[in-house]
């Protein structure tokens, strides 16, 4: 993400950024820093597998922290798109090549979500119900339609 851009995300999805936020930056932080202290008194730092374990979960729990802050600070809070057409935060049921999928279009990701940048969420942005959409997919283009919205 560049600085002068902006992700779009609903309330719902900014709000459980800032929860994962709020866990990582108190909680876990805490936990990290006591496993820290404790392997410290383990002795040797240079042979001190737990010292070197606490301290790359250090390292990777303050990389999310900072990816999660700049994230919010250059987010964008969009209404949730309603019903009638596909927009972030919308919950489509697709069906496609003798298959049917529920997703929902987050740029927050997780389980069951589609990018709204991905090539089905791009292809599903602005869409109504009973639409076909064609998805430009790096293994290759293929049809689906729009069986609901909510």
């Amino acid at each position: 993400m560049t600085a002068d851009s902006s992700e779009k995300l609903t309330q719902r999805q900014a709000d459980a950024l800032r929860a994962e936020l709020d866990e990582l930056e108190g909680p876990r932080r805490d936990e990290v820093v006591k496993a820290i202290k404790t392997a410290r008194e383990f002795g040797d730092l240079s042979e001190n597998f737990e010292y070197h374990a606490a301290k790359n979960e250090q390292g990777l729990l303050e990389a999310r922290i900072r990816t999660l802050r700049a994230r919010l600070d250059h987010a964008e809070i969009v209404a949730d798109a309603g019903t009638e057409q596909v927009g972030i935060g919308s919950v489509v049921v697709v069906e496609g090549g003798g298959q049917r999928m529920t997703v929902e279009v987050s740029a927050v990701g997780g389980a069951g979500t589609v990018s709204p940048t991905s090539p089905l969420g791009a292809a599903l942005i602005g869409r109504r119900v009973g639409d076909e959409v064609e998805v430009q997919a790096p293994r290759g283009a293929w049809t689906a339609t729009i069986k609901s919205i909510s």
